[in-house]
């Protein structure tokens, strides 16, 4: 039961953070939306940055589960996969879900590098990241490590782009661009 609890909490925050950002967010209002009482929310967690933790934690997980099985099933060579990046990525914009990236919101709310908000954003990235190098290694990319930061930096400037603009066109911008690096890097 406790565990349920919890886990109602850290999604209810998780949509709230997600849809209105972290600071506008307060622990009333979770509370209000969860139909959980205050006792209930600090037996689980010590402060709000632990609840935002948590949250991000979820995020990650069920975000790049979806994401590696999404380009998984879109491609079906690692070329093919490089590609399907930017399909999922669309495919994510294209969702009543999409409020940003919720993990480039916490770096810009938490700025400072050593908070471990911050921190835990950018592992998400880092673990992106990885998939997206491995991705490279696997297609017999010259440089993997290059590819997947080019790679990287379409797929991140095509979500701040969205966001900003609410427009999915640069996703498909993006995905030409992709293109352009996965045949210079493989060919």
């Amino acid at each position: 039961m406790a565990s349920n609890r919890r886990d109602h909490l850290i999604n209810t925050a998780l949509k709230l953070f997600y849809r209105d950002g972290y600071h506008a967010t307060g622990i009333d209002k979770i509370l209000a939306e969860s139909g959980v009482a205050k006792m209930t929310l600090y037996n689980h967690f010590k402060s709000k940055d632990e609840l935002i933790l948590a949250a991000l934690h979820r995020r990650d997980e069920e975000f790049r589960n979806w994401f590696m099985r999404t380009v998984e099933r879109r491609g079906r060579t690692p070329r093919e996969r490089l590609v399907a990046i930017f399909d999922a990525v669309e495919d994510w914009f294209n969702s009543q879900e999409c409020s940003g990236c919720m993990f480039i919101n916490a770096t810009a709310e938490f700025a400072r590098y050593d908070d471990p908000i911050h921190a835990t954003a950018a592992e998400h990235k880092r673990l992106v990241f990885g998939y997206i190098r491995d991705l490279a290694t696997a297609a017999g990319a010259r440089n993997p490590v290059e590819l997947a930061q080019g790679l990287m930096l379409l797929r991140e400037g095509a979500i701040v782009l969205t966001h900003v603009t609410g427009k999915v066109d640069p996703a498909r911008q993006a995905r030409k661009a992709a293109e352009v690096l996965i045949h210079d890097a493989l060919d």
